[in-house]
């Protein structure tokens, strides 16, 4: 029986539920994932969790978990999404016993599909079977009572996301769940892929790391202190590209001091780059904090040098100073899944069903790319959740996905 519209305590009102036709499309996606139930007494499948999580994502009229049970009970959610009702026990306890290995291998399944058309063009000199991979990770608060995330103290939780971001495809490969206070570049390290050019941060700084991205038969352009001790070994001369874009320095070079060059088993190439950013207008100056314990803050300037390591020889030194710049899309991709897609909302405390949830997000944000043939962003997914509203028509989001289409 569906639930009754006029109930005060309902989350939200049935007819604020349309458009579910669009889910029509993800049944086939996920109809292997139907028979795996941890008891065959459980009315809940898999499919079904998952298509709700879905739900959560794509419809603003649904926010908690209370009410993804409540829009379970509708029957046109029934009808489309081809679930029962669902107590908000069955729910919470999908999330612990549901694997979330299976989300993520359809996750990668979609990830190997979608390639946004938006994404940085090849750049000059890189092999077509390289492909750019930014690393990073990002945290999200958490609740007190998930003992598991326990961060910096007592009072402080946090989860960690560590994510690889395909910017050649503009679509996230990879992701890992951790507590706020493990090492991004362990986890890093235990899941590097072939044939990858890996952009990464001052925070994955570590000789033996970057090794072992080469032995993984991968490269990196890293970021570097400016200090680095190193042995000059070929001064390279700078043709007027790479002037142009801010190199000032290009060198081949033993890394390190001699009792630590065993960790880099060959030279490296080492480039200083000087970024001059314009001039912010009508804002606050920028600050970075100089210890996030103490909580003490400086003003950012607007010029500044990059010092940065690579494996690759036979990049164009522009090319490479390029390569650095392109990791701000994965920054970009954070801003939409935790921002904008609203992942920060956390619809379990559990690592089990935090995974989950999050291989779902990643899941929406996949079928959006696969849909429109772009980069997901605000006005796209503003486009689907007002379709899913009853505000807007299904010709109307078939013209807006056209023309992000003809935009390519």
């Amino acid at each position: 029986m569906a639930a009754d519209s006029d109930d005060p305590k309902a989350p939200f009102n049935e007819q604020e539920l349309t458009g579910l036709k669009y889910f029509g499309v993800l049944k086939g996606l996920l109809k292997h994932l139907h028979a795996h139930r941890d008891h065959p007494n459980r009315v809940l499948h898999y499919d079904q969790y998952l298509s709700l999580l879905l739900l959560y994502f794509f419809n603003p009229v649904v926010t908690s978990l209370r009410g993804v049970q409540f829009a379970s009970e509708l029957e046109k959610v029934q009808k489309h999404l081809g679930v029962k009702r669902s107590s908000l026990g069955s729910l919470s306890e999908a999330a612990q016993v549901f694997d979330p290995r299976l989300a993520e291998t359809l996750f990668k399944r979609l990830s190997a599909q979608a390639v946004a058309h938006d994404a940085p063009r090849p750049l000059p000199g890189l092999p077509d079977a390289l492909a750019i991979m930014a690393a990073d990770g990002t945290l999200l608060e958490a609740l007190p009572r998930m003992l598991w995330a326990l961060w910096r103290g007592p009072h402080e939780h946090a989860v960690k996301l560590h994510f690889q971001f395909d910017i050649s495809r503009g679509v996230p490969r990879d992701v890992e769940l951790t507590e706020g206070h493990s090492s991004e570049i362990n986890a890093l390290a235990a899941k590097l892929h072939p044939q990858c050019l890996y952009v990464l941060d001052r925070g994955y700084r570590d000789y033996a790391f970057f090794q072992s991205i080469l032995d993984a038969g991968s490269s990196f352009v890293a970021r570097i202190a400016c200090n680095a001790v190193s042995e000059v070994v070929e001064e390279r001369r700078l043709s007027a590209e790479a002037q142009g874009a801010g190199v000032e320095l290009d060198q081949v070079i033993w890394l390190g001091w001699e009792k630590i060059r065993s960790k880099l088993r060959q030279p490296l190439r080492l480039l200083k780059v000087h970024v001059k950013n314009p001039a912010a207008q009508h804002l606050k100056p920028r600050v970075k904090p100089v210890d996030a314990k103490s909580k003490q803050y400086r003003e950012c300037t607007e010029e500044f040098d990059l010092w940065l390591l690579t494996d690759r020889l036979d990049l164009p030194a522009e090319s490479i100073a390029q390569l650095y710049r392109y990791r701000w899309h994965i920054e970009i991709f954070f801003r939409w899944f935790k921002c904008v897609l609203g992942c920060k909302h956390l619809l379990s405390q559990s690592a089990h069903g935090l995974r989950i949830e999050i291989y779902a997000a990643l899941i929406a944000s996949l079928l959006i790319v696969l849909w429109t043939g772009r980069k997901p962003t605000k006005r796209t997914l503003e486009m689907l959740q007002f379709h899913f509203q009853g505000w807007a028509s299904a010709s109307e989001v078939d013209a807006h996905i056209a023309g992000l289409r003809l935009a390519q």
